[in-house]
């Protein structure tokens, strides 16, 4: 009955958790969510001001399907100030957040037969897209206790003469991991030999905490610039993600593909949001700092209270949101023997929704997110480590 390209195509782990952490509420259960993968702050109170002023002063109608010039031509500006890096407004398309900008590249981009390279654990967006448009997604493993960096050698072991493009994500949803600049520069010179596409998803850029050589922009445009796509959003750094707004920043000729695309499915993203997009990105920008440093402080709280248990180890994630622990020391065969049953079993006994790390291609793990607030980082920390006290001890 449906197209057969959605036999190929997985449901969204992380939705699922959090159907499940609703149905639970609905019920009059108090649950601490760590499901949520955006911010917990309200948008900043400049860009709702610019969203409403936009209401008031009717710009209501359609845009252009790229974006309004100003908003194309303030990304532009922000990747300069801080990259370094000249862009045009012609490179720049703005989407319906960091989802549809890679998508308009899957769609323009891969063919059935082609391979796509990323790493796991990964994003589960990531190769599902690749798979919707029949190209297959190749994997390279990370590992925690290699703090989940991407090993170069790895990656460019895995290109074949199919491979299309290598899909970067840095900082990494869901371990937060980082892909440095000097990760990053032999994946490009080998793909430049191959003209294979690198396409790199920003989306956390502006939420990481150490100094880390992370100028990918300028890695990328100083080597491999005709075949490399930036995708980007306003949703986590300014907590718009209900505003739905992301941009691709591409060739000429491709944007005018993505152009082509999004002219014949969504058209241009609201009006309204470009116009609240724009204060963002061109105003001040003192609440990503403060948001910044309070997730930072999150961050090494529960980081602190969760890893007080000896059986369970997590990496401290330099950028994102989001922890990433290795819970295999609680699982047994005896017991609860997976991630997956171990957070539906966390929810039904402690109430605390969590995602399973099988969702992203990390079995034994779990996906925690920091986006909530103290106290029920504390409460749900604490119910954590109550049922994981309740399980059998951990094997030698």
């Amino acid at each position: 009955m449906f197209a057969q390209r959605l036999a190929q195509v997985s449901a969204s782990a992380t939705l699922k958790a959090a159907a499940e952490a609703e149905r639970l509420r609905r019920a009059g259960i108090k649950v601490v969510d760590f499901t949520a993968g955006e911010p917990d702050f309200p948008t900043p109170e400049h860009v709702k001001a610019a969203g409403k002023a936009a209401i008031d002063a009717n710009f209501t109608r359609y845009t252009a399907a790229a974006g309004i010039p100003e908003l194309r031509e303030a990304i532009c500006a922000r990747y300069g100030r801080q990259y370094g890096v000249e862009i045009a407004a012609a490179e720049v398309l703005v989407t319906a957040g960091g989802k549809q900008a890679l998508f308009n590249t899957a769609l323009a981009l891969f063919d059935p037969g082609d391979e796509v390279i990323t790493h796991a654990p990964y994003w589960p967006t990531i190769p599902e897209q690749v798979k919707l448009v029949g190209a297959t997604p190749v994997i390279v493993q990370t590992r925690s206790d290699e703090g989940f960096t991407v090993d170069p050698e790895a990656v460019i072991a895995a290109m074949t003469p199919r491979t299309k493009a290598v899909i970067i994500n840095s900082p990494c949803n869901p371990t937060g991991a980082m892909v440095d600049e000097a990760a990053l520069s032999p994946i490009v010179d080998a793909a430049a030999k191959r003209g294979i596409w690198i396409v790199v998803d920003l989306c956390y850029e502006q939420l990481i905490y150490e100094q880390v050589p992370h100028n990918l922009p300028k890695l990328l445009f100083d080597r491999h610039r005709d075949r490399t796509v930036l995708a980007g959003s306003a949703s986590k750094s300014y907590a718009m993600t209900g505003w739905r707004c992301g941009w691709t920043i591409a060739p000429k000729a491709l944007t005018g593909a993505f152009n082509t695309i999004q002219g014949q499915t969504t058209s241009n993203i609201a009006s309204i949001t470009q116009k609240a997009a724009l204060a963002a990105i061109g105003g001040p920008q003192d609440t990503v700092t403060a948001m910044l440093n309070e997730y930072r402080e999150r961050r090494d709280n529960i980081h602190a209270w969760l890893t007080a248990h000896p059986a369970i180890r997590c990496v401290k994630p330099r950028g994102a949101f989001y922890l990433f622990p290795d819970i295999s020391g609680l699982l047994s065969p005896e017991g609860i023997g997976t991630s997956a049953d171990f957070a539906q079993a966390l929810l039904e006994k402690e109430h605390v929704a969590v995602t399973a790390g099988e969702g992203f291609d990390a079995p034994g793990y779990l996906r925690i997110s920091y986006a909530a607030s103290m106290e029920d980082l504390r409460e749900g920390a604490t119910r954590i480590l109550r049922f994981a006290e309740s399980l059998q001890p951990v094997r030698a």
